[in-house]
């Protein structure tokens, strides 16, 4: 199947004792329920038990241990850790955003030279211990340059840290806060650790109606020696935005499982209901409205999990992950938001029913695109690649499926997070030319023409200062590399699959094509050149037919979580 089916599911690319580890987890929350688990979070209730297991399974403990510093099998390997991300994301994202904001609290750990809070972190973990990543601020958000958190040197080779963070996940509970501040004497970017039960460290509140604990917290004269002290200066800088790297890639992985979940819901739902003497699903546009949230949702898995393999390939020679990564937090994400209202065009009031699944999913989707850097944030981001991918391009060797049982070493010492605009990437027309289907055809045309549009009639200095102007090119952008990743095919779809993918990925180009002939800011060639962009894709009943009967449709009663 090309999507997750956690019944069935061998997760075969694992080693055994870590297939033991996700099926035992799924076993934990099909066991709970569905009923239960909408009942914790419709009460705002602590997961203390979802903590509980995650102390006596070990999962955070083995997964997200790097080699050497915990028990046998603890390793940072990215396949799992995605894999575990997915199966989090399905049954409940505040299961999965403690162990989010979990992995962010850890990057800067297991980055630093410090080996005695990396040897605390780990006997934390083995103890059930949750982590925090205390970097934004009420006034500053995510304005690093502006921080106000101070650490001041006391005259005896001690500190005390002072200032506050907002929007803290487990804020009220880690074991270890990673803390982002600067010194006040010489106003150096410093890291360093401080602990929830410390009488100094104090938890204002949570600031969301929600079950997870999502803090404002105070540091008054916290004492802080050598020890507590993470990074410094260039060091810190680089190891705030390497941890956020390593942890918006999650974000992708959750939106996946949770789309997956709902639609499982909706098909049944929705195969099962008559109206009109018809089954729901009887309905052409009921039909559309699912077969364009199925091949949504198949490329929003695809990406992730060809984007694993650029992410646990990279090197210092090879940064291309940098572009991946971004997309995974910003397009996938956004995709998911695609999905769940199309299949909410579906089921209608069924999806406020508090019973569902989904009425918990559409709600949590919204965050997603939010966190870890808003969609313009990583769009600016994104848009720095754009003239190494399209015209200066790299010959790379291939990239195999990553599926390696190993740590992933690199990910802790990513080094200097300047030069974006230097990275490379090999020539994405090679994964457009091998395959020759029809939609595949009338998207490389698209592409050439916005190419051509790029050199001919690009922004201009006023265009590259509107945000909004240059979202919709690099809207533009992030499709044809989300139409690359897909097309290298990790998830070994099927040509009549891939064609239909592509149907969508052209009607989203022609839209944001149009919107950028619409821009007031256009220019005349600009809106002669958006408007060759537009295209439709070929049509294909029996194609459409038979993705509908073998792998949409076939999706009914697959899957009822237990109640």
């Amino acid at each position: 199947m090309a999507l997750l089916h956690p019944l069935t599911e061998s997760f075969s690319e694992l080693d055994p004792a870590s297939q033991a580890l996700m099926k035992q987890s799924i076993r934990f929350f099909e066991d709970k329920g569905l009923s239960r688990i909408k009942a914790d979070d419709q009460e705002r209730r602590w997961y203390a038990d979802i903590l509980a297991y995650f102390k006596d399974s070990q999962a955070f403990a083995t997964l997200l241990t790097p080699s050497g510093y915990g028990a046998e099998g603890a390793r940072w390997d990215s396949l799992r850790i995605c894999a575990f991300n997915e199966i989090l994301g399905f049954y409940s994202t505040s299961y999965w955003y403690t162990w989010q904001v979990s992995i962010l609290g850890l990057g800067p750990i297991w980055m630093s030279k410090n080996e005695q809070v990396k040897q605390r972190t780990a006997q934390y973990l083995q103890e059930g211990g949750i982590f925090a990543f205390g970097v934004s601020e009420k006034e500053h958000g995510a304005d690093l340059y502006a921080s106000d958190m101070t650490l001041t040197p006391t005259g005896d080779g001690t500190y005390v840290a002072n200032g506050r963070k907002y929007y803290i996940g487990n804020g009220n509970q880690a074991a270890f806060v990673s803390t982002f501040g600067k010194r006040s004497d010489t106003g150096e970017f410093v890291f360093f650790v401080v602990q929830t039960q410390h009488e100094n460290y104090h938890c204002l509140q949570n600031l969301v109606n929600s079950q997870n604990y999502i803090a404002e917290f105070e540091l008054k004269d916290y004492p802080i020696t050598d020890a507590e002290i993470l990074s410094q200066g260039a060091q810190a800088w680089d190891d705030v935005l390497n941890a956020i790297n390593i942890g918006k890639f999650n974000l992708g992985w959750a939106a996946v499982g949770m789309c997956t979940h709902s639609f499982y819901e909706a098909m049944n739902h929705a195969a099962h209901r008559r109206l009109f003497d018809h089954y729901v699903t009887d309905f052409v546009h009921i039909r559309q409205l699912f077969m364009d949230a199925y091949c949504r949702l198949v490329a929003m898995r695809a990406f992730c999990v060809r984007s694993l393999d650029y992410l646990r390939s990279a090197s210092p020679q090879d940064r291309r992950y940098l572009l991946f990564n971004p997309m995974v937090k910003m397009k996938v994400t956004t995709q998911g938001e695609e999905v769940m209202n199309l299949l909410w065009d579906v089921i209608a009031a069924k999806g406020f029913e508090k019973s569902t699944f989904f009425d918990m999913a559409v709600r949590d989707i919204r965050g997603l695109p939010k966190l870890e850097g808003t969609v313009h944030v990583n769009m600016a981001l994104i848009i720095k690649f754009k003239k190494n991918y399209f015209f200066n391009p790299q010959e790379y060797g291939p990239i195999p499926r990553a599926t390696q049982a190993r740590n992933d070493d690199f990910l802790f010492a990513q080094g200097t997070t300047k030069g974006l605009s230097k990275i490379r990437f090999h020539d994405y027309r090679l994964a457009y030319a091998s395959k020759d289907l029809p939609n595949v055809r009338v998207f490389r045309k698209q592409i050439a023409r916005f190419k051509q549009l790029l050199l001919l009639a690009g922004p201009t200095p006023e265009q590259i200062k509107d945000i909004d102007f240059l979202l919709i090119v690099g809207e533009l952008f992030t499709l044809v590399v989300y139409g690359q990743l897909i097309l290298e095919n990790a998830l070994h779809l099927d040509d009549a699959l891939l064609d239909q993918i592509f149907d969508v990925l052209i009607r989203d180009f022609s839209k944001f094509a149009l919107q950028l002939y619409s821009k007031t800011s256009s220019t005349t060639r600009q809106q002669i050149l958006a408007k060759r962009m537009i295209a439709k894709p070929v049509v294909n009943p029996e194609r459409f037919e038979k993705v509908w009967k073998e792998q949409v449709y076939a999706l009914k009663d697959v899957y009822h979580m237990n109640p």
